[in-house]
């Protein structure tokens, strides 16, 4: 597939994605467990179709290892999701998780015994600075809010506060996923597909524990207002067809990222999910009306031009202007 394709996959897919999630937030803000589950379900059952071929075929990485990965996949998913319930809106949630790379080098340091150049740690301290700065004006806001509401202000912040917490723990779990299967990936090859249905097959039981609140937001989704899908016509309850959206979207934005791997660099790779993740933030914003003062862009600013910094995109700017320059120029010495 062309990587023009797998660009626009990840895109369209991961954009609106986060689209359909803030309108599901936004009216229920505890379904974070419905949406984790009928994504894993979805994943699943698509990779037991076609990566399992229906369980004839063998794990290519010993099932136990999976069962370590899952068990860090299973609780990154949910307790991200869990954080829109503790006050957290979508942009501080957007930004606060486009920090991995200041707990992949935390970690990478402590475990891997990583050393990395100054232009990195520049990098990683100037995503801290965005994040940091992001996360005290939305504490202000939240004081504030919480002074005009004087019987839930308290706990409106300290929901806040365990908010906070939840992303950091998410973040720091999520990184140690990643050294974890690149350590697997170093010792049986890079099977990501396999990774991919075993880390949404394996943790479905899991979600047993979380039925009771699964099912009281598929109650809250019937009683919602009908829905008349365009071109097909159907009529169900709109929460489900924004649950329906969420799940599809957000399919064709993780084959869209796997298609980019296999095609492109991981610098590429990295860019562009960098600059999906800027452009879901600015739709938020602007489609939403979230609060996001002259602060807040300043914090954002630092963030992505840190990440940027990380992966070296300048140093390639370079040769590829160039080339563009010398393709435009053969044309006229013809």
């Amino acid at each position: 597939m062309h990587p023009a394709v797998a660009v626009g996959l990840v895109f369209g897919g991961c954009c609106s994605n986060v689209v359909f999630l803030e309108l599901l937030a936004r009216q229920f803000p505890g379904c974070g467990n419905i949406v984790t589950f009928s994504q894993f379900l979805f994943i699943a059952v698509e990779g037991f179709i076609f990566e399992a071929n229906f369980g004839r075929k063998r794990p290519a990485i010993p099932i136990r290892n999976y069962f370590i990965m899952v068990a860090m996949f299973f609780t990154v998913s949910v307790v991200n999701n869990y954080a829109l319930n503790l006050n957290i809106a979508m942009p501080l949630h957007m930004i606060f998780r486009s920090g991995s790379l200041i707990a992949s080098m935390a970690l990478g340091i402590i475990i891997l015994k990583k050393r990395y150049s100054v232009s990195k740690y520049t990098s990683i301290a100037l995503v801290s600075l965005g994040i940091f700065t992001c996360t005290l004006m939305s504490a202000k806001q939240v004081a504030s809010d919480s002074s005009l509401n004087q019987e839930d202000g308290p706990q409106a912040f300290l929901w806040w506060m365990l908010g906070i917490a939840a992303l950091t723990f998410a973040l720091l779990m999520s990184a140690r996923m990643g050294i974890f299967q690149e350590t697997l990936y170093q010792k049986f090859g890079k099977h990501s597909k396999e990774a991919l249905f075993y880390n949404h097959a394996l943790p479905l039981p899991g979600f047993l524990l979380l039925a009771p609140n699964i099912y009281q937001h598929a109650v809250l989704f019937n009683q919602s207002e009908l829905f008349q899908v365009p071109v097909i016509g159907l009529t169900l309850p709109i929460m489900w067809f924004y649950l329906l959206m969420n799940v599809i979207t957000q399919y064709v934005c993780i084959r869209g990222v796997f298609i980019l791997t296999t095609e492109c660099t991981s610098l590429t790779v990295t860019l562009v999910v960098t600059l999906r993740k800027f452009v879901s933030l600015i739709f938020s914003i602007l489609y939403f009306q979230n609060p996001f003062t002259g602060w807040h862009w300043l914090g954002t600013a630092f963030v992505f031009v840190g990440t940027l910094m990380y992966t070296e995109v300048w140093n390639s700017l370079g040769p590829f202007l160039a080339r563009c320059r010398r393709r435009r120029r053969r044309p006229k010495e013809e």
